[in-house]
């Protein structure tokens, strides 16, 4: 699939666009690592919910979104996660991106500037046309809802 144009712009002041882009990590990877634009390290408490400023805003074309979601090895390591994951951002916002973290831990977590925090996926959406019917086809399923399969 060939790549998405996505318009990218700096809120830094040109002396602190230090930061990456968001980048994919490697030739496959579905999501793009995200660094933190904080000004000076910041420590995220147990328990403790923060908003990270990226620095950027961005434009999506029509009929896309972008994703903010865990990097694993973060949330695996640290305990570190997003607390909307997936967060969505919206082809109408024009606003800086700012990932919403929180530390699921025992330990505080410092971030500095620079510091890889989450991933940002480019995903295509899907308009529902909600059509009001009297009743919906069976299915072997039916209303089994969370656990219904065991664990």
């Amino acid at each position: 699939m060939p790549p998405v144009a996505v318009r990218f712009r700096w809120l830094l002041p040109l002396e602190e666009r230090d930061l990456p882009l968001p980048q994919h990590a490697s030739a496959q990877a579905a999501g793009m690592d995200v660094a933190a634009a904080l000004k000076e390290e910041t420590v995220l408490r147990p328990g403790a919910i923060r908003l990270i400023p990226t620095g950027f805003a961005a434009a999506l074309p029509e009929g896309f979104e972008l994703q903010v979601r865990p990097r694993s090895g973060l949330a695996v390591r640290h305990g570190i996660t997003v607390v909307n994951a997936p967060g969505t951002i919206d082809a109408d916002y024009r606003g800086e991106i700012m990932i919403a973290l929180i530390n699921l831990s025992q330990a505080p977590f410092t971030i500095r500037r620079g510091d890889r925090i989450a991933q940002l996926v480019l995903a295509p959406v899907c308009r529902a046309d909600w059509q009001v019917v009297d009743s919906l086809d069976l299915t072997e399923r039916g209303g089994g809802g969370f656990g219904h399969t065991g664990l």
